[in-house]
């Protein structure tokens, strides 16, 4: 009878068989790993679960960096029906603190009575500080007298009648007589007479 001898190699393929079955038995384990659980932040205010409804009849409304339309600009507009979340309210619930990205710190304010806010107490929220106004424009009253001419009174130009025109006086020329003693009449005829007989001799020398 021949006795059974184990061969080296043999030994060694069955160890590697079992070694790697164990470990792929081991891959094969799910490990549950926990769950981190949330914590509140810490300085930041959590949304209230809020918000609020345009029901104006205008077709949008204004949003402003406070609650004031005569202090705080105008930061953008919400359509009608649109809606956003409430985070709070002025002291005196005249104005509602929304959620309005592209806003100082993206909240904006909205007038209360254009809106609907859902069920619900709103918190009191204080407002942000006014803006600085624009300088106004001072006048020197220095220079400003200088253009503050008083009318003084005057007295009217009194009328003064031109003076009276004399009418010149026509006197007649006197005539002056001749102080020949031939009249005019009778040196006329002469001529006359003399111019015929001086034609009648001229007629007579051509005969």
């Amino acid at each position: 009878m021949k006795r059974f001898r184990f061969q080296p190699t043999l030994l060694t393929l069955l160890i590697a068989a079992v070694l790697g079955w164990a470990f792929s038995a081991s891959s094969l384990t799910v490990v549950l790993a926990q769950e981190p659980t949330a914590t509140p932040t810490v300085g930041i205010s959590q949304p209230s679960g809020m918000f609020i409804t345009v029901i104006t009849d205008e077709a949008q409304i204004n949003v402003r960096m406070g609650p004031g339309s005569a202090v705080y600009p105008i930061v953008g507009q919400l359509l009608r029906g649109a809606t956003a979340t409430a985070f709070g309210r002025s002291p005196g619930g005249d104005w509602i603190q929304i959620e309005y990205p592209g806003a100082p710190n993206n909240k904006g304010w909205v007038y209360s009575p254009l809106v609907q806010v859902s069920p619900g107490t709103l918190q009191i929220v204080e407002p942000p500080p006014t803006p600085p106004q624009p300088p106004t424009s001072t006048i020197d009253p220095t220079l400003a007298a200088q253009f503050n001419v008083l009318p003084t009174s005057t007295r009217l130009p009194t009328f003064t009648p031109a003076p009276a025109r004399t009418m010149p006086v026509y006197t007649d020329l006197p005539t002056i007589q001749s102080k020949s003693p031939v009249p005019l009449a009778a040196i006329i005829v002469s001529l006359v007479l003399i111019g015929l007989a001086g034609l009648l001799f001229s007629l007579f020398l051509r005969r």
